[in-house]
């Protein structure tokens, strides 16, 4: 690792190790280097990896204005060093992922030495980023890559304690008494320090001045206006800024378009649960007969975890792929439609009526 001297200013971007976090910071980095910034993207060996590849692979040079840093996690007997991202990740190990995440906080302030950039870009998992950067005169700035809508409902529950799970003041995000007590959510206590939602808000209230957003006014007006208020900070939305499609994707991306092309105004529904979400037969059959008797157009994804020898036919209801073939047959490239909807809703956005997914779509 080692500083490359240019006159342009530098700015490090350090996302946590999702690639629907990596994605839009890769976005952004290479937004920001066409702007005259020297951009160091921090990650760790088998993230930058990826980068490295696609970056091999865009027609764009970006090999002397995007800097890729290593970011080294300590050992753990249990999380081998191609575990160090989510990426194929046995659901069982992401407690362990975020706790080796936190623990390597202590390599930071030597990269901040080194590199000596001028502006910090970071994710909502690192709160410890803003106040080490403080303490070199660095201000540090946090990119949330996820909903807004997600960001206020989590910040109101974190406000109004008990009574914030059914006083949302938006009504079409809301649970039901029964969802409360079957997942067993309870309001985020203040100093949790283990709460994943209390590291997002630290990370977010750590922020200096500004938080910027992966997101656009015309899907998420009123939420970013609402978390401004409470946050008592500027949102400024840049997004949504997704991943370039590869090469090899673009096939598949005309495939995708010719069929939205052939529908009506307001009549697709995308359904995602994200890339971590795996759901049983059972949640994959009900969904499958909700959109069945739905009768509307539909995008969904459907992801298994790696080693799950599991095909689409043999986890949905009987009968179902024929009675819906006139849908998209199910994709198969994960990577390329988990960010599908937001491609589509920025171009034409006729097409969606309904995006259903988890809250912390990126």
């Amino acid at each position: 690792m080692e500083r490359i001297k240019e006159n342009s200013p530098s700015i490090l971007l350090f996302p946590w190790l999702g690639f629907g976090h990596v994605n839009p910071f890769l976005a952004l980095a290479k937004k920001l280097s066409k702007m005259n910034f020297h951009i160091y993207f921090l990650s760790t060996p088998i993230i930058l990896k990826s980068i490295k590849e696609t970056l091999d692979k865009n027609s764009t040079n970006y090999n002397q204005s995007i800097q890729l840093v290593e970011f080294h996690l300590p050992y753990l007997h249990e999380l081998p060093p191609h575990y160090h991202t989510t990426k194929d990740l046995p659901p069982h190990l992401n407690s362990t992922l975020i706790q080796a995440f936190q623990m390597a906080s202590s390599k930071f302030p030597s990269i901040i030495e080194t590199l000596k950039p001028n502006l910090i870009i970071y994710d909502g998992f690192q709160p410890w980023v803003a106040t080490m950067a403080s303490s070199y005169s660095i201000h540090a700035i946090m990119f949330y890559v996820s909903s807004t809508s997600g960001l206020a409902y989590i910040y109101h529950q974190f406000l109004h304690g008990s009574s914030s799970l059914t006083s949302f003041p938006f009504s079409s995000i809301y649970l039901h008494d029964h969802e409360i007590k079957k997942l067993g959510i309870q309001p985020i206590k203040p100093r949790d320090e283990k709460a994943f939602a209390y590291i997002i808000l630290e990370s977010f209230e750590q922020s200096h001045n500004i938080v910027l957003l992966n997101t656009c006014r015309e899907t998420e007006g009123k939420y970013i206006d609402y978390v401004s208020t409470i946050g008592k900070k500027e949102l400024i939305p840049i997004g949504p800024l997704i991943r370039e499609a590869m090469i090899d994707e673009e096939e598949d991306w005309g495939t995708i378009q010719s069929w939205l092309d052939k529908k009506d105004q307001l009549s697709c529904v995308y359904v995602s649960f994200g890339s971590e979400s795996f759901l049983s037969k059972q949640e994959i059959e009900e969904i499958a007969k909700g959109l069945e008797l739905s009768k509307v157009n539909f995008i969904w994804t459907i992801k298994f975890p790696k080693g799950v020898n599991k095909t689409i036919e043999e986890m949905v209801p009987q009968g179902f792929l024929e009675s819906t073939k006139s849908n998209f047959e199910p994709f198969k490239y994960w990577r390329f439609c988990n960010s599908l909807w937001m491609e589509f809703d920025v171009r034409k956005h006729e097409f969606w009526h309904t995006i259903n997914s988890h809250a912390y779509e990126s």
